[in-house]
């Protein structure tokens, strides 16, 4: 059983050499796009900074819609600025929610992060400071994902 790494430099070493990871930047840029959520029947603003290989930082933040399952997590939206501006290679993501208790990717986002990584470090954190941040894994959050490997062809 996979634990959760404390700190950035128990991340999962890479083929290629990654940048480090600047938390408190990515922590930054969740924060600012948190502000810009579309919540107006939760309530509940949600901002997701992720982390490229290359470098780049690609955030997104949740937009509902009155057909509730229209509605995109902040995550996914990330995820798809990702695959937009052609990059493929996360390595690490801050998602910001309110506190007291903090939010963590749904099950949803979860299979999509998957997708492009194996394992990710992600750091949860509160927007309002309610709770302290906590660093966890992809692995930790969905064991066993789904991935291509499964599909025959």
């Amino acid at each position: 059983m996979s634990r959760a790494p404390q700190d950035a430099s128990e991340a999962p070493a890479a083929a290629e050499a990654a940048p480090a990871i600047d938390w408190d930047a990515l922590d930054r840029a969740a924060l600012a796009v948190r502000e810009r959520a579309h919540a107006p029947y939760s309530g509940y603003w949600v901002g997701a900074a992720i982390l490229v290989r290359s470098g780049r930082v690609f955030a997104g933040c949740n937009v509902e819609n009155a057909s509730y399952g229209l509605a995109i997590c902040a995550e996914r939206s990330a995820i798809v600025q990702m695959v937009a501006a052609g990059e493929r290679d996360p390595i690490a993501l801050t998602v910001a929610t309110s506190g007291p208790v903090l939010g963590s990717p749904c099950g949803m986002c979860r299979q999509t992060l998957a997708e492009f990584a194996a394992d990710l470090p992600i750091r949860l954190i509160a927007a309002d400071g309610g709770a302290p941040p906590r660093l966890t894994s992809l692995a930790a959050l969905l064991p066993e994902a789904f991935g291509a490997a499964a599909l025959s062809r």
